[in-house]
Order: C-alpha cells, then structure tokens, then sequence
C-alpha cells in the first residue's frame, strides 16, 4: 500500500471517527458543567464548556462539521439532561453563537479567543431573546449586561484553553499566531 492509500484509508476511517468522538467529548462537557455550581446568583450563567468541542471541530475540521456537532449537542444534551425548553433556548442560542463564530473565523478578523468569545456573548443573545419571546416578556433583556460580560469571561477562557489544544493536536486549520 502507498504512501497517498494509506493517507485516504486513514481518512476514511476517520471521518465518521473524529465527529462521533467529538460529540462525545461534547456530551461529557455538558454533564460535567452540570455538576460545577455557580455561585453569581444570575440565572443563565454558565461556563459553555460544551461549546469548546464545537470550537476545536470548526477549527480542525470546518464549518459542516462543526454544525454537525453543535446541532447534534444542543439535541442530546436536551433529551438526556434538560427538557424541551431547554432544548429550545440552547437551539436558539447555539445557532446564533455558531453562526457568528463560523463568520467571524471565515473573516479572520479575531484569533481563536475571539471567536470563542464572541460565540459566549452571542450565544446569550439568542437565549434571551428567544426567553423573551416565549414568556412574552420585554423584562428579560435586564439580564443581558451580566449574561454579555459572563460571555466574554468565559468565552476568553474556552478559547485559550481551545487555543492551547490545538497547538498541541496537529490539523489542516490551526494557526498558531494570536489566540
């Protein structure tokens, strides 16, 4: 078998491999946050660790796959620890956070802690708004400035540890200047 064979069966194996193995990582981070308490006395706020398997796929694997992952996450995550609500309002808010990480990572205006954190900031933009349409409520937008910085902080810690990952993984995307 050549050189260029094995390269495409390393591939084709790892293809269905990589996002499966991806989701499970996904899927442990989002139980393991449900065991962290947080002790800030505002409602929403949480670390996103779950979020940081979406971002290491966009960054090694792209965009389809990375949608993959999310789409996929947001669901079992729901059906195995939430409720449909909460399926609807990581839904809404992991959409618009993916949505603005893939254009922000396509525009290469921020390095990988940048688009991390504006995937934090975002995602609670749409969980908001989506919580204010259902309960039909304007009030909900109050919480918007503590859930917006709580995106920030956590969105900059998830990308230098994403940042960290992946100079340490070898892949086709990762550049190693500015996370």
């Amino acid at each position: 078998m050549t050189e260029q064979e094995k390269k495409a069966a390393r591939s084709v194996a790892g293809w269905p491999a990589y996002p499966g193995m991806m989701l499970a990582f996904a899927l442990i981070l989002g139980y393991v946050e449900t065991l962290i308490p947080m002790p800030i006395g505002i409602p929403g706020i949480k670390l996103g660790l779950a979020n940081l398997a979406v971002l290491l796929t966009l960054y090694q694997s792209g965009v389809r796959k990375a949608f993959l992952i999310d789409v996929l996450r947001i669901f079992l995550s729901g059906f195995l620890f939430g409720s449909l609500y909460g399926i609807l309002y990581s839904l809404a808010g992991g959409l618009l956070s993916f949505l603005v990480m893939a254009a922000a990572k396509k525009l290469r205006c921020f390095g990988i802690s940048g688009v991390s954190m504006a995937g934090g900031v975002f995602h609670n933009v749409g969980q908001i708004a989506m919580a204010a349409f259902v309960v039909e409520t304007r009030g909900l937008y109050y919480y918007l400035p503590p859930l917006l910085i709580a995106g920030v902080i956590t969105g900059f810690l998830n990308g230098t540890l994403g940042g960290q990952i992946l100079s340490r993984i070898p892949g086709p995307y990762y550049r190693k200047k500015g996370f």
